[in-house]
């Protein structure tokens, strides 16, 4: 028997009008930034390796603000914009030590230094670089095309959290350090996954405050890291120049220089990195005996040409047209990353395990490292 009781629980239960939904107070910042932002397709698509990602538009020309990573190793780079717009892109320039890399719209007919004759809606890129940076506990939110969610026009991912810190950079990928070692902004939010690097760092205003960065662990707590690189981020660090001294020599000097994003985004094309090389001393490494493929680009992939007969590489199996893309799970995304891999961390006598793309497959081959033959010894000119 229903008691009084009971019919007013019923009643409150079921007979009450529903509510409405409240509003989303973040639906039209993210609809605006959304129109700023384009989905990045390039190099990978295999193992581990995401053939897409994010960027941040920073001119109404065209010109995007993403991470230097591989995806960018192709001269087929395309960018959807936020209308469903499908166009090509070029790399203009990299920062290897902000991790960051400037790509423009190819419009056809059109050179890429030349006015592209568009009109998009764009991040103020300057006026972000010197914006004071957001403090702990500011709302923030994370757009970008984590997982591939978004195609064309579809939107891209949002997340939302708070800044968690605003502190120095301990991260690495497998067990290369990061290059960049400046302040950072570590979010409580999951920002930082497959396809997101390149995204947008927002605050609740919609203002760009950083970009988001690649898949890294923390090198002090081993704990996969979200995070963001400020958009007034800047680095100073050690290196050496080559100068001519009173005799005419060229000499080595060590010098202090200083690299940020707001010289990066505000010289665009005409930025040149002021690093020739860091003062970390570098090995020889092991001996595999890979002839790579004529090393003419940027990025060359690290495609084999031939292996030197009896030499590990040729012992181990590696065969023409093999693309070394990982050595012990890292990704290898250049003949010159993987020269500086193998003087960085291996040694004669190592075992390293390869993953060779060999046609549409992916193989793990084992190596056993030599040690580097000697160098042919040059006859002394005849008298």
């Amino acid at each position: 028997m229903f008691t009084r009781y009971t019919l007013l629980t019923v009643v409150a239960l079921f007979g009450a009008p529903a509510l409405a939904p409240a509003a989303d107070p973040f639906a039209d910042t993210v609809e605006k930034a959304n129109k700023k932002l384009v989905k990045v397709f390039g190099a990978g698509g295999f193992a581990r390796l995401n053939n897409y990602g994010t960027g941040i538009i920073i001119s109404k020309d065209g010109h995007i603000l993403t991470v230097a990573s591989q995806l960018l190793d192709t001269s087929e780079l395309v960018v959807h914009l936020y209308d469903g717009q499908r166009m090509k892109a070029q790399v203009i320039v990299t920062e290897p030590l902000l991790d960051v890399a400037l790509i423009k719209i190819r419009v056809e007919g059109k050179k890429i230094d030349e006015d592209s004759g568009l009109d998009l809606d764009f991040f103020d890129a300057l006026t972000a670089v010197r914006r004071p940076p957001a403090a702990a506990g500011d709302w923030i939110l994370g757009m970008s095309n984590t997982f591939e969610i978004a195609l064309r026009d579809e939107p891209l991912s949002v997340q939302r959290g708070v800044i968690s810190a605003y502190t120095k950079m301990a991260g690495r990928r497998g067990i290369f350090e990061f290059p960049y070692t400046g302040d950072v902004y570590m979010v409580d939010a999951i920002t930082n996954n497959p396809g997101a690097a390149g995204g947008a760092l927002l605050d609740k205003k919609g203002e760009l405050l950083g970009i988001i960065g690649r898949e890294l662990k923390n090198s002090l707590t081993e704990t996969w890291m979200n995070y963001a690189i400020p958009m007034n981020a800047k680095m100073t660090l050690k290196t050496t120049i080559t100068v001519k001294d009173k005799d005419g020599k060229d000499v080595e000097q060590e010098k202090t220089v200083t690299v940020s994003m707001e010289e990066f985004v505000t010289k665009g094309a005409g930025y040149k990195t002021p690093v020739d090389k860091t003062l970390i001393p570098l090995g020889l490494g092991g001996y595999h005996g890979i002839i790579f493929v004529p090393n003419i680009l940027e990025r060359t992939p690290a495609y084999v040409e031939d292996v030197v007969p009896g030499s590990p590489a040729d012992k181990a199996g590696l065969r023409p047209d093999d693309l070394v893309s990982f050595i012990d799970g890292e990704p290898i995304i250049s003949i010159k990353a993987l020269d500086e891999y193998m003087r960085k961390f291996t040694r004669p006598n190592q075992k390293i395990v390869l993953e060779v793309r060999r046609g549409e497959s992916l193989q793990s081959i084992e190596m056993t490292l030599g040690q580097h033959p000697p160098k042919p010894k040059v006859p002394a000119p005849k008298p």
